[in-house]
């Protein structure tokens, strides 16, 4: 009988297979690669001040995808069961197979459509222009320049071309003739996850991962970090900076003092519970 151990491992692993088949390439034909290596950028407060998910929820909820008591009422079960430290394994299976059910019912194009005009509105202003700065020096060198996030592969998309990189791997929600069913293809691409899809993309792409490279601000991904030869911490939590600096890593700061590193955190601890809120409030909507 497989442990909750190893079943999250397997779930991570299918994510990240999934959001490596579901990249796709934007620009490859119109820079094509000129060797064996490329550049993998994490999304939020990597690439983008705040949390992605969070802006993309906000953006929905004013298109009323949902409603203020759904969201209300799963902010409240989130921070209780993070202040509590306490959450049931229906609780736990319900985020993890409706994190993305408030799309559900929706079509693809919409939530692409919707996309384009949400990183309008409120993640073009966003962009950290420093990273931006490092992802083209990548591109100037004939590498493929490669997004991966915990976000729907399909916003990661949107803004991979925005920023006219190469393309992007995400989470990917599981659709039927172009209709979202509310559930995910494996897990979140979280943690270990981005991992298997940035390893899954390299072998289908040929690309030597020791000379690649990883940029990301968050410890969690030190599993995609730690994958490549050229790691970078890109406006680091306090564990990542500590590990880049025991290990030799680059570190690129482009927060301007405490108050910034201050507002930096709080905008991924939002960004983090907007994405349970927003998981929950879908998983009470189906019981109701």
């Amino acid at each position: 009988m497989a442990t909750p151990k190893r079943n999250l491992q397997r779930r991570s692993t299918l994510a990240g297979e999934a959001s490596a088949a579901a990249a796709e390439v934007e620009s490859a034909l119109a820079t094509p690669a000129v060797s064996d290596s490329a550049a993998f950028f994490d999304v939020d407060n990597t690439i983008m001040q705040g949390a992605s998910i969070f802006h993309l929820a906000m953006g929905l909820y004013r298109r009323k995808f949902f409603t203020t008591r759904e969201i209300a009422s799963a902010a409240w079960k989130q921070a209780y069961f993070r202040l509590a430290g306490v959450e049931d394994p229906e609780h736990i299976a319900d985020a993890r197979n409706s994190a993305l059910g408030f799309i559900a019912g929706h079509t693809v194009d919409e939530l692409r459509v919707v996309g384009e005009e949400i990183f309008d509105e409120r993640m073009a202003d966003r962009i950290w222009p420093g990273t931006k700065a490092l992802a083209q020096m990548h591109l100037d060198q004939g590498q493929r320049v490669w997004l991966v996030t915990a976000a729907p592969v399909e916003i990661a998309e949107v803004i991979a071309r925005r920023l006219g990189l190469t393309g992007a791997m995400g989470t990917v929600a599981e659709h039927v003739d172009g209709v979202y069913t509310g559930r995910l293809v494996g897990e979140m691409l979280h943690g270990p996850a981005k991992a298997a899809a940035v390893s899954a993309l390299a072998e289908r792409e040929g690309l030597d991962l020791g000379r690649c490279s990883a940029y990301s601000d968050s410890s969690n991904d030190l599993p995609m970090l730690s994958l490549v030869g050229d790691p970078c911490a890109v406006n680091p939590d306090a564990r990542l900076r500590a590990h880049a600096k025991a290990n030799g890593w680059r570190i690129r700061d482009y927060r301007t003092g405490r108050k910034a590193a201050r507002v930096g955190l709080l905008a991924a601890a939002l960004g983090g519970a907007v994405t349970g809120a927003v998981a929950t409030g879908a998983a009470l909507r189906r019981r109701r």
